[in-house]
């Protein structure tokens, strides 16, 4: 679908097919698709030592989990995030892959990271962190290479808690318990 959105917002349902012929990913931000700017290299380093480490980890315990990079979350009417990684259930990816959908998920994640670079500072530690609290996911783990530091973010009664990370202090997760991880591995690339 092609859209002129000069004069008009996009409901989730149009977001999900909108298409403006290149090759930018957007995510929705109240009805606006809002492009997203390439990574740099030290973030997809990060985004694939964590996926590899959820994917083994979900293996290992055979849990009826999926991590993704890159997938979509609806996070309100008119808002989707594209998330980093993501840790969900088998049954919601199921549910999208028997619908022929698009890779946004209108269930929250296990877990969501978002790993910071500098034009994301504020979406990924202020926008994100309560919208993510508003769908209910239980844990969001910021990866701040800019700050050399980790936090994890457990939601507690609607909001969430957080800790943070450096170093070589071992990160603890709630959704991974037995996950053993530094603040300086995770931020570690090659």
């Amino acid at each position: 679908m092609v859209a002129n959105l000069a004069h008009r917002l996009l409901s989730f349902e149009e977001y999900l097919v909108y298409s403006d012929t290149t090759d930018n990913r957007y995510e929705l931000v109240d009805g606006v698709p809002v492009a997203m700017t390439p990574p740099l290299i030290s973030h997809l380093d990060i985004a694939k030592f964590l996926e590899r480490c959820f994917d083994q980890e979900i293996q290992r315990l055979e849990l009826p989990w999926r991590c993704y990079r890159e997938a979509g979350l609806r996070v309100g009417v008119r808002k989707s995030r594209i998330m980093d990684i993501c840790v969900i259930e088998k049954q919601y990816v199921d549910a999208l892959r028997t619908a022929g959908s698009a890779a946004v998920f209108e269930n929250p994640p296990k877990l969501v990271v978002e790993i910071v670079s500098p034009e994301s500072i504020r979406r990924d530690y202020r926008h994100k962190r309560s919208e993510y609290a508003a769908v209910e996911v239980p844990e969001y783990w910021i990866a701040d290479p800019l700050e050399n530091k980790v936090s994890i973010l457990s939601l507690e009664e609607g909001l969430y808690e957080a800790r943070e990370f450096v170093g070589s202090q071992p990160v603890t997760s709630r959704i991974f318990p037995e996950l053993e991880l530094t603040a300086e591995r995770i931020l570690k690339t090659e």
